[in-house]
């Protein structure tokens, strides 16, 4: 008979009641004994074996000895203690009228990081740490030292272009920093160790270690301006790390944190550090003259739109020449109109910068943007017809 049809016959057939009495005894008999038992044990199974739980002798245990710290464990001691003095706590503060006892309070709006650059309390930082103190809304800045005393601070200058800022604190405080060690972002290698140290969520002092995950990353500030040779690091760097620096195994500065990629606001890995060769471009002339000239090629150009209107695919045209400027010294011409007929004849048109095609204004400005005053830019024009190569020198501006 298959499986399934004596199963079937099994479960159709009738039972007597008398088959269940001996089971519902034995179920009866087994709980009253294990009732018994339980009340027979259960003052062994309150107080264990019978002593004493209270010790009125009780003490602190002995601490078993610490071994000695391991190679990496030391280098990143050694790098805290060497820059800890350096790093402080950069506030944003706000005076406001106190509605109970209408005293008059500090109130924080932000907070970022930033260090001692020199002996003269000079502290560098991020622009975007201090853009409400300059935005001219009242706001005033406070600086936060390792000792938890905290003082009023003034800014020296600002470079939105590559989000750095220098502020200086008051002069009573100068004798309590330390400046930071500075070091290089050329040789850097992909791999090594980077110690950032900020203020993460407000956390003061807080030290995270990661590696140096890529190289010559290009990020924006918030002047949609490009900054080139970016640090990108896994050290964790959250909210409040900003203008915090990026450190060395020697605690030498090679980068100051500046943003994140991230989906969800914190911290995923992936953070971003200017380089330190272009910090110590930049913090000179913030502090010569509190700000940053920009690389300027001299010259207006005609709008995109109207040039492609007028059936020029590629490039840019020069509408305007300034006199005395790299373009004018270079030979380059701009928009001009026939006195007698009052035709325009076309500009300089520019299609490849460095190598690199022009698409567009916007792309133009991008490719000089990545240089620095004073740079040499070869420029390939067409002028007539005719293709040629024309160098200028970058001017501030």
């Amino acid at each position: 008979m298959p499986l399934d049809r004596e199963f079937a016959s099994y479960s159709s057939r009738p039972r007597s009641r008398s088959a269940f009495v001996p089971v519902v005894v034995a179920v009866a008999v087994g709980f009253l004994l294990g009732a018994v038992a339980l009340w027979l044990l259960a003052p062994k199974l309150g107080r264990g074996t019978g002593v004493a739980a209270l010790d009125p002798n009780a003490a602190p245990r002995a601490p078993d000895p610490k071994s000695p710290l391991g190679a990496d464990e030391q280098e990143a001691v050694n790098v805290f203690k060497g820059a800890r003095e350096s790093v402080v706590s950069v506030d944003t503060v706000m005076l406001v009228r106190n509605r109970l006892d209408m005293r008059v309070q500090q109130q924080q709006t932000a907070t970022g990081s930033g260090f001692a650059w020199d002996d003269e309390g000079r502290i560098v930082t991020n622009n975007h740490v201090v853009r409400e103190a300059t935005a001219g809304r009242g706001a005033g800045l406070r600086v936060v030292l390792a000792d938890k005393s905290s003082w009023s601070a003034a800014v020296v200058g600002v470079d939105p272009d590559h989000d750095l800022a220098v502020i200086q604190v008051d002069p009573a405080a100068r004798g309590k920093l330390k400046k930071i060690k500075v070091g290089t972002s050329k040789d850097l290698e992909v791999g090594q160790n980077a110690y950032a140290i900020g203020n993460p969520f407000g956390l003061a002092l807080t030290m995270t270690k990661g590696i140096i995950s890529a190289l010559d990353r290009e990020i924006e500030s918030l002047t949609d301006r490009p900054i080139t040779g970016a640090i990108q690091t896994d050290a964790p760097i959250n909210p409040g790390n900003s203008g915090g620096p990026l450190l060395d195994k020697d605690g030498r500065l090679i980068g100051v944190n500046s943003s994140i990629a991230t989906p969800s606001g914190g911290n995923v890995g992936i953070g971003f550090a200017i380089p330190v060769d272009l910090v110590n471009e930049v913090v000179p002339e913030l502090i010569r003259s509190g700000r940053v000239l920009k690389p300027d090629a001299g010259l207006t150009l005609v709008d995109q739109r109207r040039l492609r209107r007028a059936g020029f695919p590629d490039g840019v045209m020069i509408a305007r020449v300034d006199p005395d400027g790299p373009a004018a010294k270079a030979g380059l011409k701009g928009l001009s109109t026939d006195p007698d007929t009052g035709d325009v004849a076309p500009g300089d048109l520019i299609l490849v910068v460095d190598g690199e095609e022009v698409k567009g204004n916007t792309e133009f400005a991008r490719i000089i943007g990545r240089h620095r005053v004073g740079d040499k830019v070869k420029l390939t024009i067409e002028r007539g017809g005719d293709r040629s190569q024309v160098e200028l020198v970058l001017r501030g501006v």
